[in-house]
């Protein structure tokens, strides 16, 4: 089963480091939030959907 990071936009595989990683850019008070796992959910994620663009062309 996937987790919700999996799904996300900003969920990214890094070649060089073999590994995944989250890309949002935070400030420094954010990111003491979100290390510190201070959010119920995360408020940052974004669905993945591959045919977005697509479904804006039509």
């Amino acid at each position: 089963m996937k987790s919700r990071c999996e799904s996300c936009i900003y969920y990214l595989y890094e070649d060089a480091e073999e590994q995944y990683y989250c890309d949002v850019p935070l400030d420094e008070d954010e990111m003491h939030r979100f290390l510190t796992d201070q959010f119920a959910d995360c408020p940052y994620y974004r669905l993945e959907d591959e045919y977005r663009t697509v479904r804006r062309q039509m």
